[in-house]
Order: structure tokens, then sequence, then C-alpha cells
């Protein structure tokens, strides 16, 4: 367990300079990364992680700081899709559809930042969720080349969130081990061209 603070505590130094929770201070990009969440909660009503997180995109877009958003998340089976219940929440927010396209595989925050890269041609990103998921997000894209700033998102009361908080230290040592060993994604796909193709 200290190895896995002590891995937690060092990506939050190393993606800290690149995190903001003011638009202003982030630079204008084409395309903003959402990190997936589940849209139920843990009580049975809205994730908070999740609202907040569309919250947040939603004003970074408002702000012009990316024109097109890509949400990226779970859709391992037909009856759970993380990808359109953001992309439903987006539109409900003023986010035009054109603006928005899914990302179906994005299993893990990893696979998130693989594809968004291999996938969706992206070297520059803002990516939005919550400061604990952003630390580790920001190192993953950086350590692929990808030159990529945070959006912090609202966080959640801890004791909603106790679950989620300590997952954060085995994530943090799971995100070294999948640098080292160059862990791939786990889909391939058709390369789409944000801004070009269609939004899926």
């Amino acid at each position: 367990m200290l190895l896995a603070c002590l891995a937690d505590r060092r990506l939050d130094r190393f993606a800290a300079p690149y995190i903001a929770d003011d638009p202003t201070r982030l630079p204008n990009i084409d395309v903003a990364l959402v990190l997936g969440a589940t849209p139920i909660g843990p009580e049975g009503g809205p994730n908070r992680y999740f609202e907040y997180r569309l919250d947040a995109v939603a004003a970074l877009w408002r702000a012009g700081k990316a024109k097109y958003l890509l949400v990226s998340g779970d859709n391992r089976r037909p009856d759970y899709d993380e990808p359109t219940a953001m992309r439903d929440g987006l539109i409900k927010r003023g986010v035009p559809a054109e603006a928005i396209y899914r990302d179906f595989a994005g299993l893990r925050t990893r696979d998130s930042i693989l594809r968004a890269g291999s996938i969706f041609g992206q070297k520059r990103l803002i990516v939005v969720s919550q400061r604990f998921h952003l630390s580790r997000a920001i190192f993953l894209a950086r350590e692929e080349g990808i030159e990529a700033w945070g959006f912090d998102a609202k966080d959640v009361d801890t004791p909603y969130s106790v679950f989620t908080t300590l997952r954060r230290y085995p994530s943090a040592l799971r995100a070294y081990y999948d640098v080292w060993l160059e862990t791939p994604a786990r889909h391939a796909g058709k390369p789409v061209v944000i801004g070009v193709d269609p939004p899926n």
C-alpha cells in the first residue's frame, strides 16, 4: 500500500503544472477528451462524477477552448453505453451533436488515451475528469508523446466516493506498470479524422 501511495503522489506532482480548474489558464486545442464513468451512482441516482465531468467539459466548450469533444468510455455490453450517455448529457447542456465524437472502447484510462492518439489522431488534448484521475491520465498521455493538459471537474464528497478514492492507489501503480510494459489498447479500429469524418 505504501508503494501505491508513493506512486499516486508522484503522479500528482508530475501532472500538477498541466492541470487547471479555470478554462482561461488552458491553451486552445481542437479536441477535449472526456474520460468515462458510469452514469448511475452507488445510491441509484445520477453519478456525480459523471455529471460533474459533463458540466466541466460543456463549460470548456462554451469558453471556446475546444472545438470538438471526444467522449470515451465503456460499451462492452449492449445494455451499457457510457459514450452515448455522455453525448446525450452534453446535448442537454447545449453542445451540438456535430461537435461530439464517441469512442466506445475506452474500457479504462489507458485505452482512452492510446485510442485518442492512434484511432482519433490527436497529438494535443485537454483531458477532462476529476483531479485524482487527471494526474494519471496526463502522465499516460505525455509518456505516449501526446501534449496533454487537464481540466479539473468538480470532485465528489468523500463519503460518496470512498471506493473511488481507494481505487486510485492501485491504479497509480498500474499506470507505471502499463508504461513500462507498453501495454496496448484492448481494441483497435479504423482511423477517425475528427472535424472531417462525421461524428459517429
